[in-house]
């Protein structure tokens, strides 16, 4: 990489802070193997989405690219809904492990599944991996109130939860988001408010989506659910290589 501009700082991985968390829609492992040769540097978490990995022919294959360059994998908090719905949940704990998966998503953003019964999924899964919480509706219609968001992150956290996904959807267009895709600032500021905000991964598929986080909560803001070909743009808008964001994080050198 060049180096004759002076760009904001990214610390390096492994981050706590500037996560961008990219989705998995089902590549092959060729396609996994493009994708860490190109953008390996700005990724800090695969998730392999929705239900992908439990029918993906090359799921092995594709696990053994994304750790070879050292990127974390998890599976799509899908398979987890229905495990717990199905009382599968130690037949997926042991199909992480013959996988040498450390990471799982627990949400609830389909199956109804009572909160005390989330938060003891939750336990039960911290106590040997690294677990990433859900909230919010994957239902564009429903609408959760602010203070509720807040209670249900925070039992969450307390529940041994590393990190708390926001949801959005894959197509940005719930949870955080209006059915068109519009950000729910007021839910937004009421969350970071009151919860620390590294502590928070938001997903942000649209680009408009992403300017809004980095403009109102800096390049290290956490993000997720970014698309494979929008990896470079959105590490473009992190440090002010793109219109959207360039005068917000560069000035001109009057020296």
């Amino acid at each position: 990489m060049p180096d004759f501009l002076d760009l904001p700082s990214r610390p390096p991985k492994p981050r706590e802070r500037g996560i961008t968390h990219v989705i998995d829609p089902g590549l092959s492992a060729r396609e996994a193997e493009g994708l860490m040769e190109s953008v390996e540097p700005f990724v800090d978490l695969i998730r392999l989405g929705w239900g992908t990995a439990y029918v993906s022919r090359e799921l092995r294959r594709k696990l053994d690219v994304y750790r070879a360059h050292g990127v974390p994998t998890m599976l799509g908090g899908t398979l987890t809904e229905l495990a717990w719905l199905q009382g599968r949940i130690d037949a997926l704990r042991a199909w992480l492990e013959e996988l040498g998966i450390d990471r799982v998503e627990v949400s609830s953003g389909v199956v109804p599944m009572p909160p005390e019964e989330k938060a003891e999924l939750i336990r039960t899964l911290a106590r040997d991996r690294t677990v990433y919480a859900e909230v919010g509706e994957k239902d564009p219609r429903a609408l959760m109130a602010p203070y509720r968001w807040v209670a249900l992150i925070r039992e969450a956290l307390e529940a041994g939860a590393t990190q708390v996904v926001c949801e959005g959807r894959a197509d940005g267009s719930a949870g955080v988001f209006r059915p068109d895709g519009e950000v729910r600032t007021g839910l937004i500021d009421e969350i970071v408010h009151e919860i620390d905000l590294d502590r928070l991964i938001f997903e942000a598929p649209q680009r408009h989506q992403q300017i809004y986080f980095i403009e109102r909560y800096g390049t290290a803001v956490n993000l997720g659910n970014i698309d494979p070909h929008d990896v470079i743009s959105l590490e473009t808008l992190r440090v002010g290589l793109r219109a959207d964001t360039l005068l917000l994080l560069h000035h001109r050198d009057e020296a």
